[in-house]
């Protein structure tokens, strides 16, 4: 099929939010797209890659090559490649797969609508093209959305390599960021993830100050917005009016998502966190007795350089006592250019990363049923995502989208309309998902 190009969106949500960008611009121009189909669709596919860490480069890498080996069979006229994987290794990228037909960066896929060489996408009519892309409300996700706020990060932790990838942060204005939620909202989305690879320093660069709070309060503001959830804040120089704005607006979700990475002092400044174990624990705490009921999503990493076995358990004492409602794990992976591979030694055994890892996430599953367990008999508003089975699925306010916990509401006694809130009481829980019936 001509003008039809297949997407292939790999890691996170941020990069869905590039590919929604960029299938925006091909509806403009009159293709037609498919978004990580199951079969390919068309004579061009183009893989927007992750290049965070070692399994998911592995992956974006696995992706083309397999799609390679269908353009030799005949499958696929065209591929593009594009995103982080390609920004970061464009021309070891272009030497080792010839087979690709154009790489592009973090940045400048933009440019993939003239290099197809269409009639509709000539350097005259670009400017036109690129307004009805601004002004289009496609998005992949249905009944929510996310969105970026800023790109980038100025933190230059030791191990991360997104700020070689990215450049330093870069806050979209806040009038562009309410008027997208305006359209999607009047296309009938009303839930919103904000993303950003750090939140909480939105508005620095552009208004000189943290105005994450402001705007947040500003979404909450906007009709038919119902839930708005914030992911990937920082805890060094946290905007402690960002907790005001969640207690007291109701359709702001009692979520947050920080990622802390370690609890002992000595990895915390070998990562170069900024912060200490002790403010660590002050500011948990202080998230807790502002915002009553906060769901803690954190992100936690064993094995860096230098992680001793004394550091490990004081990770999972700590993990053990502050007992977050939502927790990932992963374990170091040397990252090409960063501080951590300039400087350290990757001095921790592969086993012993596993290891520490499988113990660390079986103590969350332990806590996770644990505190599941407690929500058996409550009743909370939910949103059903999609039906699978004899089953609809859902989430409340304090669960992400493909991340947190779901809820499964049976589809024998209930007639449910996917994107709809409802009330539900909670009857059984198992180590990662609830049960519920609705409250009629």
């Amino acid at each position: 099929m001509k003008h039809t190009i297949d997407v292939i969106t790999m890691g996170c949500s941020k990069n869905l939010v590039d590919s929604e960008q960029l299938m925006r611009r091909f509806q403009a121009i009159g293709y037609d797209f498919y978004h990580n189909p199951d079969q390919l669709h068309g004579d061009i596919a183009v893989v927007n890659t992750c290049g965070f860490i070692g399994d998911a480069k592995e992956e974006s890498i696995q992706e083309i090559l397999d799609l390679c080996a269908r353009k030799d069979d005949g499958e696929l006229e065209r591929i593009f490649v594009m995103g982080c994987l390609s920004e970061r290794y464009l021309q070891d990228l272009k030497a080792e797969i010839p087979e690709v037909d154009r790489f592009y960066g973090k940045f400048d896929w933009k440019d993939m609508i003239n290099d197809l060489e269409t009639e509709s996408a000539s350097e005259a009519n670009m400017p036109e093209v690129i307004e009805k892309a601004q002004q289009s409300t496609l998005h992949t996700t249905g009944h929510f959305a996310y969105i970026k706020i800023s790109e980038g990060c100025n933190r230059k932790c030791a191990y991360c390599a997104i700020p070689i990838i990215t450049g330093p942060h870069k806050s979209r204005p806040m009038e562009d960021i309410l008027d997208e939620i305006e359209r999607l909202v009047k296309d009938g989305v009303h839930e919103f993830q904000i993303i950003a690879q750090e939140l909480t320093f939105y508005g620095v660069d552009l208004y000189h100050e943290q105005k994450i709070a402001e705007l947040i309060e500003k979404i909450a503001a906007i009709p038919g917005v119902e839930w708005v959830r914030l992911h990937y804040a920082y805890p060094a120089q946290f905007p402690m009016d960002l907790l005001r704005v969640i207690r007291e607006n109701k359709n702001v979700c009692n979520y947050l998502d920080i990622a802390l990475q370690h609890i002992s002092d000595n990895m915390l400044a070998r990562m170069h966190r900024h912060i200490t174990k002790d403010e660590t624990i002050a500011l948990i705490k202080k998230m807790r007795e502002e915002v009553p009921g906060i769901c803690i999503r954190t992100t936690l990493m064993v094995g860096f350089p230098g992680e001793t076995e004394e550091d490990f358990q004081e990770l999972m004492d700590f993990t053990r006592d502050v007992k977050f409602d939502r927790m990932g794990a992963f374990a170091y992976s040397e990252e090409d250019d960063t501080f951590a591979a300039i400087n350290y030694e990757d001095d921790i055994p592969d086993e012993i990363k596993q290891d520490r890892l499988d113990r660390l996430m079986a103590l969350q599953q332990e806590i996770s049923a644990e505190l599941l367990e407690k929500k058996v008999g409550q009743t909370c508003k939910i949103i059903i995502d999609r039906q699978e089975g004899d089953w609809f699925i859902g989430r409340t306010e304090q669960d992400s989208p493909e991340v947190d916990c779901e809820i499964l509401i049976p589809a024998s006694s209930n007639t449910l309309a996917i994107g709809h809130f409802y009330d539900a009481t909670i009857t059984r829980a198992e180590e990662f998902d609830l049960y519920a019936e609705i409250k009629h």
